[in-house]
């Protein structure tokens, strides 16, 4: 695995529940790359993700992320992990009984922060890069769904990972408000940050041209454009 690469995966095997989803995955992606992992529903793009940040075993294979091993990663070192990704989900997961602010505090707390002036200028300085400053003491059900998945944003940011692995964060979200997504994301991965990004949206893929695995007969490869419009979800 070379300084660059942040995700690499050699001839491994996912699985859930001890059923194979995809055989023979041999990915690699670098710092900075913004990636789509496209799929229809049910051929192992979440599976491949959650593999990634250790929900799911790696028994076969090897697995390389942000510089752990994945296979045979020990419960202590996948909390550490995941300190050190962002993770984006399509249904935002979000505490609905807190607001915005206590959202994000929760999770500097959960992570190790301690010092409550850093934690507040932090959640200044997430909020105002992800487009909804002032909405601090907003609770999430005030919110529309655009905003909510910019604080699931802002919160896979809190740590400053090198890698954001999203999952449909656009799946939930109108046309518009899915571009809108979109280009934040690509601002992100701007700064030198990696994407995976799980969809099954070509028109988001073809308005957002970038490199894209395709999951599909329970495997994995490389694709360009027009193939990925010859497979239409």
């Amino acid at each position: 695995m070379s300084g660059d690469t942040i995700i690499q995966l050699i001839n491994s095997v996912i699985k859930q529940d001890d059923i194979t989803i995809l055989d023979q995955v041999n990915i690699e992606i670098n710092r900075g790359e913004f990636v789509y992992l496209i799929g229809r529903t049910g051929s192992g793009k979440s599976s491949l993700l959650k593999t990634l940040y250790g929900e799911l075993k790696l028994k076969t294979g090897e697995g390389k992320i942000v510089n752990y091993n994945l296979k045979g990663i020990k419960s202590k070192k996948i909390s550490e992990l995941r300190r050190t990704i962002g993770i984006v989900f399509q249904d935002f997961q979000l505490l609905m009984d807190r607001s915005v602010k206590e959202n994000l505090i929760f999770v500097m707390k959960s992570t190790g922060w301690k010092n409550k002036g850093k934690m507040n200028e932090k959640v200044d300085e997430l909020l105002n890069r992800v487009g909804i400053e002032g909405k601090h003491h907003k609770f999430p059900g005030q919110l529309s769904g655009g905003e909510q998945q910019r604080v699931a944003i802002a919160r896979a940011l809190i740590n400053d990972p090198e890698l954001i692995l999203a999952d449909e964060p656009t799946g939930n979200l109108d046309p518009i408000t899915s571009d809108e997504i979109m280009k934040l994301l690509f601002e992100i991965s701007s700064t030198g940050k990696a994407i995976l990004m799980a969809t099954h949206d070509y028109h988001i893929i073809n308005k957002f041209p970038s490199r894209t695995l395709k999951t599909e007969d329970g495997a994995i490869s490389e694709i360009n454009l027009a193939q990925a419009e010859e497979f239409r979800f």
